[in-house]
């Protein structure tokens, strides 16, 4: 068994031609570049690879040692010492190899080699006296290398630090300019984080994708939007009518104006979406099929639980229903206590929900079988 020791440097800066194999010929090249240049980092990788070589000599393991070498453009740096390697290969018929390289700039050839042989370790020499130092200075440098790390965190801090001297002199109190800073970076953070930059940057693509296709979800969309509007209208009219009450209360008022219209928002949007998907697919998944009867479901509960809270903040009246004469019949008059009224809800809201199960289950169940007969008639 037979393994190559290479050495990859891409200074280009020998003073020979390469690849230099062989003990004596790496020993003559590291006492060279050693005494031209101490402070080479060339010489502590080039001492690391004849170090490797002769504890896998005396492990009785046969071991070839060499340096490639290679210079200029990224392409053609790379093609050499491509090149190299495959003369080394072919040569010596290594079994296996071990890359050691003493910066970050030559670790990116080590995929090269890995294509032409295999690769059992990458020995990275970094100088005891500057491990720190140069560890940081290749983390700083593929930071600034990468550009959509320097968009993220570099240009907020940097609109953050020229921002400040500003808010200070507008607001004249440290205290409004650092709460400014922190909200406006939490708030670009969660931009990034949650993905929204992306969505919008695919919106238009997807609005367009929509007119051209005829999706009906592209109608019930905006209608959704409008029906949220008007629910948060209805919503913000009701916590205004609703004075001098805890935040808890003027939140439950919100929820309790606001449901029924955000409920036909949702129902609206989950119809169309799932009108779309039997038009366009034979096959209409479960959860496109429940997600109206979902949405009807959680506007039920919603608003039953808000109602709940505001009767027994007295902010509304017990619930009553009128007398109702009707002929020979007669219904007499009744009031349903707050609890009563919210099992009602939570028990409609399950029912419904049930409801879009079964319905789910029946529409899935009816393809399945029409699969299973169509398959039935191919075979016979």
């Amino acid at each position: 068994m037979t393994t190559l020791v290479v050495c990859i440097d891409r200074s280009g800066h020998l003073g020979i031609d390469p690849p230099v194999v062989g003990w004596e010929a790496v020993q003559s090249l590291v006492t060279d570049a050693g005494v031209a240049d101490p402070e080479d980092s060339r010489v502590n990788c080039m001492l690391e690879a004849l170090r490797i070589t002769r504890d896998l000599h005396d492990e009785d393991e046969g071991a070839v040692v060499a340096v490639v070498s290679a210079s200029g453009d990224s392409v053609s740096s790379d093609r050499a010492v491509a090149r190299q390697t495959d003369d080394l290969v072919a040569e010596y018929d290594p079994d296996s190899a071990i890359v050691v390289v003493d910066s970050a700039e030559d670790e990116r050839l080590v995929p090269i080699v890995e294509s032409r042989i295999r690769v059992d370790a990458v020995d990275r020499v970094v100088v005891r006296q500057a491990r720190d130092i140069e560890s940081t200075y290749y983390l700083l440098k593929q930071f600034l290398a990468d550009e959509e790390l320097r968009k993220t965190v570099l240009v907020p801090v940097g609109v953050a630090l020229l921002a400040f001297p500003a808010l200070l002199l507008l607001a004249e109190s440290p205290a409004v300019a650092t709460a400014a800073i922190a909200a406006v970076i939490g708030a670009f953070f969660l931009y990034k984080g949650l993905g929204i930059d992306t969505f919008l940057a695919r919106l238009p693509g997807e609005i367009r994708d929509a007119f051209y296709s005829g999706q009906v979800s592209l109608v019930t969309y905006v209608v959704a939007s409008g029906l949220g509007l008007i629910g948060v209208f209805a919503g913000a009219i009701g916590v205004s009518s609703t004075g001098g009450q805890p935040p808890f209360i003027l939140a439950m008022r919100f929820a309790f104006d606001s449901i029924p219209w955000l409920t036909a928002a949702a129902l609206a949007a989950s119809t169309g979406r799932l009108l779309d998907e039997i038009i366009r697919e034979e096959r209409v998944r479960g959860a496109y099929v429940n997600l109206p009867f979902g949405a009807v479901a959680v506007g039920l509960v919603i608003r039953g639980f808000s109602a709940y809270f505001l009767e027994r903040a007295r902010v509304f009246d017990p619930f009553t229903v009128q007398p109702v004469d009707v002929g020979p019949i007669a219904v007499e008059g009744l009031t349903l206590e707050p609890r009563v009224r919210l099992a009602v809800f939570i028990f409609t809201g399950i029912l419904v929900s049930l409801v879009g199960v079964r319905f789910s289950s029946y529409f899935n169940g009816a393809e399945v079988e029409e699969d299973v007969d169509d398959e039935v008639a191919e075979q016979q």
